[in-house]
């Protein structure tokens, strides 16, 4: 059998199945340039990441998402392949007329598997679980004997997807996790387990719904970091954003943390990764239509990765990708040009005295940035923040905004002065105290800036109105210091 399957790939390969095409990309947040990222499935090779992912090519085909690559050591530079796994373009009623979320492993031989979801409406079931094999990571042969389907119970609303594979050392086996459905209803990670990659034996239920709806829980992944397991998995409904559990063994029982997300829905289908120290999880932030601020978001946009750190007590925090954040280095001189209201500057430190909005607008934002400070509140009374597509009026039409009352960072995309009237797009909660000084850290390139709040949260923003404006530091009735605010890049 093996030797069929390197046969088969040195032909695949002779033919140019995958359709690639390579480019490098220096990012941030990276997408192609003609198509943006979906679900990602990120794999670390033992040098560098390879980061397939859900390719939304928006070209109309009546195929979709066929399986990418980007491939990178440092989470800036970046390789790209595409199409690396097709679509079905030959057969109406291929089982993989579109492809879906899956995960790469490596046998012990050195042969890698990617096991993905075919999609096709026209079929029933709608999806099925499909499996691929490489000796290089881009030339791929579809093994279409292999493919499995849903059995009792899970054949509840045709959801059968998403599989994570794995080798689960404590158990001696590899593991697939699927995202699909109970009788109840209700959405579940099943799990079924293999001895050879390719006969899987479903073993049940791992983790049910318990979130309080019946939503299902997309993209998981589990891994063990440290002494514990961590179980991910996006909420389809109706918040979607990226939940994680905890465990000291991988069939659980798993515990829910009092902060259980890292990131608002403006980060979605975050899958964990390791390398030989850190960890990581990969995920997007979606476009809007028409690429306008104030319209719907899409489905896929850039690919966004947060670093996440462990506390003592096993909970996990995010913050920026530090050998991303290392290699902005090159100090830009802000240049505050214009001031209003209660504020006083002395070099790189404000002070904001706390009467009705005033504000400092800098200089237009072009290129990546990365912004870091720290601020003081006096007091939990009143707002302030940063804001982006300043206008004449010295306010901004797109805001970020630190809430000392609600206890929480919030994304507004409305007029800094009708912040307090408005309801946030985007939020996450954070705790301030009154005295107590708090570190941030912006990266932004292109529209897509995230927001690292003190090792506590994310807020992941899309804003169309951002480069090449100016923008600024705000106060509206609060009381703060912002000190030793710098702006730097490549």
């Amino acid at each position: 059998m093996k030797k069929q399957i390197l046969a088969a790939l040195l032909a695949a390969s002779s033919l140019c199945m995958c359709s690639s095409q390579a480019g490098a990309y220096p990012a941030l947040f990276p997408n192609s340039g003609y198509s943006w990222v979906g679900d990602t499935m990120p794999f670390y090779d033992g040098e560098q990441f390879r980061i397939f992912y859900l390719e939304d090519l928006r070209d109309g085909d009546t195929g979709f998402h066929p399986w990418s690559l980007w491939t990178t050591k440092d989470f800036t530079d970046y390789h790209h392949d595409s199409k690396v796994i097709p679509y079905d373009t030959d057969n109406e009623f291929a089982k993989d007329s579109a492809l879906g979320t899956g995960s790469v492993v490596q046998d012990k031989d050195g042969l890698y598997h990617a096991f993905y979801t075919g999609f096709n409406w026209r079929n029933m079931p709608k999806e099925n679980i499909m499996h691929a094999v490489s000796r290089d990571l881009v030339s791929w042969q579809k093994l279409p004997e292999d493919s499995f389907q849903g059995s009792k119970p899970y054949i509840y609303d045709d959801t059968f997807r998403d599989p994570n594979v794995f080798y689960n050392a404590d158990y001696e086996e590899y593991w697939m996790l699927i995202t699909t459905r109970s009788q109840k209803p209700c959405g579940v990670i099943a799990l079924y387990t293999s001895k050879d990659l390719k006969h899987w034996e479903d073993k049940g239920v791992l983790f049910e719904n318990d979130m309080g709806s019946d939503a299902n829980m997309e993209c998981p992944t589990l891994v063990k970091y440290g002494d514990y397991w961590y179980l991910t998995f996006s909420d389809q409904w109706p918040n979607r954003v990226v939940h994680y559990r905890m465990a000291k063994d991988s069939k659980g029982p798993f515990e829910k943390p009092a902060r259980d997300y890292f990131d608002a829905n403006g980060f979605y289908a975050g899958k964990l990764a390791q390398d030989k120290k850190d960890l990581y999880l990969v995920g997007w932030t979606p476009t809007k239509w028409d690429g306008l601020d104030k319209r719907p978001t899409d489905w896929a946009g850039n690919m966004v990765t947060h670093q996440l750190k462990q506390r003592a007590d096993g909970t996990l925090y995010p913050v920026p990708v530090e050998k991303a954040a290392a290699k902005l280095k090159q100090e830009v001189a802000l240049s505050p040009f214009m001031q209003k209201g209660d504020v006083s500057i002395a070099g790189s430190d404000y002070h904001f005295g706390g009467k009705d909005l005033s504000s400092v607008v800098m200089s237009k934002m072009s290129g990546i940035r990365k912004i870091t400070g720290r601020f003081t509140p006096a007091s939990q009374q009143g707002k302030f923040g940063l804001m982006f597509n300043v206008g004449p009026n010295q306010t901004g039409a797109l805001n970020l905004v630190f809430d000392s009352a609600a206890q929480q960072v919030a994304f507004y995309n409305t007029d800094t002065a009708k912040v307090s009237k408005a309801k946030p797009e985007l939020s996450v909660p954070v705790s301030f105290q009154p005295g107590q000084s708090y570190d941030f850290t912006l990266l932004i390139d292109g529209t897509v800036a995230v927001l690292y709040i003190n090792d506590q949260m994310a807020l992941s923003t899309r804003m169309y109105g951002l480069p090449e404006h100016q923008w600024g530091i705000f106060s509206m009735g609060s009381e703060v210091s912002l000190t030793g605010l710098q702006s730097r890049t490549f």
